[in-house]
């Protein structure tokens, strides 16, 4: 299991604080990196690792570091640089030297750390090993990847709340181009950040929970799982009972609004504005954030945003955004080229203490903003009870049920006006956009009654049995979250 040690320090840690950090083991231990250089290992002198440290982070974003760190934290004002180390226990010491990789930062450059207590200045002694009959272990694409099979890649982890960190972003590329799933482990109490549990939702991919009990399940379906073979397999059908004992709290309830924009390709274009439509739209203010991993550092930027879409084309780009401190909203945006243009697909996730803050009232008009000025292909909004942080725990919660869903006005001529506006519902839909080009708006629910899920499914089939023409609207499992 890995041990995170994080130091937030106003100034940028340079050549002379990290090699005095880097010192805090001695001068005997190995240093190793990463060939893109982002991450620096120390290691014992038989190879085996002890410390990795990812490549300081700017952060300009208020906030940032008590969504993820908690609010208790005393972060230093924005901008300020986040270093974060990750201590293996297979070494004892490790802890206590990344506490110092830390403490001695916080010294020099000034700034906190995280968790509490855990920084100091002391050197750290690390056992000589160089004796020992154990092959030497080599910083790999995988850093500090806990068990490594032909089948998985393992990462365990014990903090709070476990965000989409650049690290396990590059974790998760390296084992999908390696055919390899990575599983998550973690102990009951821990929390993921919406991007992190989207990023692991797809097979073979896996949040993994170490019940004390003994014994492991699923962190999203709480079925049972055993080690075999060399990856976490479920063992049947059972559901374990500490998924289902907790609860989540009555009254909190989480907005998602998942939508998709195509745009012509035009040296103009500017992405992410759709995006900020829709926030605006809810919360009355843009996006504070966006970035490709977390914590999310940058400032809210279409134009920064759309260059870095430009620079990785043809390849997809896949980012975060975040809202203001006041009102908890957090989207996952991916770009893609298509045969038809520039897509957007977004999935934007807002939290409400109550039922009577959920704007339900103000989707209609929402979808037809995003007709009439952003090219709106589909837009889906469900609701369910959950947890107002956005955070996710590892027990049961309520499904989401849908409460709209838009067809955009491409796909309402491709099916027929006459048959998309006609389906076997009892409310119909709202005609949105040119009257000569609409788009179309259909009413499934107020998010409390688990029948919109049929009424989601027969508007589905209708759309497609539209005299054998199909949309990607007409695909249930386009539309489904």
């Amino acid at each position: 299991m890995t041990k995170d040690v994080i130091a937030l320090t106003p100034k940028m840690p340079d050549t002379r604080s990290l090699l005095a950090a880097l010192h805090a083991g001695g001068p005997d231990l190995n240093l190793t990196a990463t060939d893109d250089s982002a991450v620096t290992q120390l290691c014992t002198a038989a190879g085996r690792p002890l410390v990795s440290i990812e490549s300081p982070l700017l952060v300009h974003v208020p906030g940032e570091a008590e969504r993820l760190l908690g609010p208790q934290l005393a972060a230093p004002e924005p901008p300020f640089w986040w270093t974060e180390t990750r201590a293996s226990t297979a070494v004892p010491e490790a802890e206590a030297l990344a506490g110092s990789v830390c403490g001695r930062l916080t010294t020099l450059l000034g700034g906190t750390s995280w968790p509490p207590g855990a920084a100091h200045t002391a050197r750290v002694p690390i056992p000589d090993d160089s004796t020992d009959e154990q092959p030497q272990t080599p910083l790999t694409a995988l850093p500090v990847v806990d068990v490594l099979t032909d089948s998985t890649a393992v990462v365990l982890a014990d903090r709070p709340l476990v965000p989409l960190t650049a690290w396990l972003s590059d974790i998760l590329r390296a084992t999908a181009q390696a055919n390899r799933a990575l599983h998550l482990v973690t102990p009951p109490h821990v929390r993921l950040t919406l991007p992190l549990r989207t990023a692991l939702s797809g097979a073979p991919n896996r949040w993994v929970i170490q019940d004390p009990a003994g014994g492991y399940y699923d962190g999203l379906s709480g079925v049972q799982l055993t080690w075999q073979e060399g990856t976490f397999a479920p063992t049947g059908t059972t559901v374990a009972d500490t998924f289902t004992a907790a609860s989540t709290p009555a009254e909190q309830r989480q907005l998602t609004v998942s939508f998709r924009t195509v745009h012509p390709p035009d040296t103009d274009l500017v992405l992410g504005r759709a995006l900020e439509a829709a926030w605006r739209h809810l919360t009355g203010a843009p996006p504070a954030a966006w970035g490709t991993a977390e914590p999310v550092n940058l400032r809210w930027s279409p134009r920064q945003l759309t260059d870095l879409a430009r620079d990785r084309a043809p390849a997809p780009t896949h980012l975060i955004a975040t809202g203001n401190s006041d009102h908890p909203a957090i989207a996952t945006h991916r770009i893609t080229r298509t045969t038809a243009g520039v897509a957007e697909e977004t999935t934007l996730t807002l939290g409400y203490a109550t039922p009577a803050e959920v704007p339900l009232d103000t989707l209609e008009s929402l979808a037809a903003t995003l007709v009439d000025a952003h090219s709106l292909t589909t837009m889906l909004t469900t609701l369910r009870t959950a947890r107002a942080d956005l955070t996710l725990p590892a027990h049961l919660e309520a499904p989401p049920l849908p409460v709209t869903f838009t067809l955009g006005p491409r796909d309402v001529r491709t099916i027929g006006l006459t048959h998309a506006r006609r389906p076997p519902l009892a409310t119909k839909p709202r005609q949105l956009g040119s009257p000569s080009y609409p788009a179309l708006h259909y009413p499934l629910g107020d998010g409390t009654d688990a029948e919109a899920w049929t009424a989601l499914q027969n508007l589905a089939d209708h759309l497609k049995n539209s005299s054998g023409v199909e949309s990607e609207a007409a695909d249930p499992k386009a539309i489904r979250p």
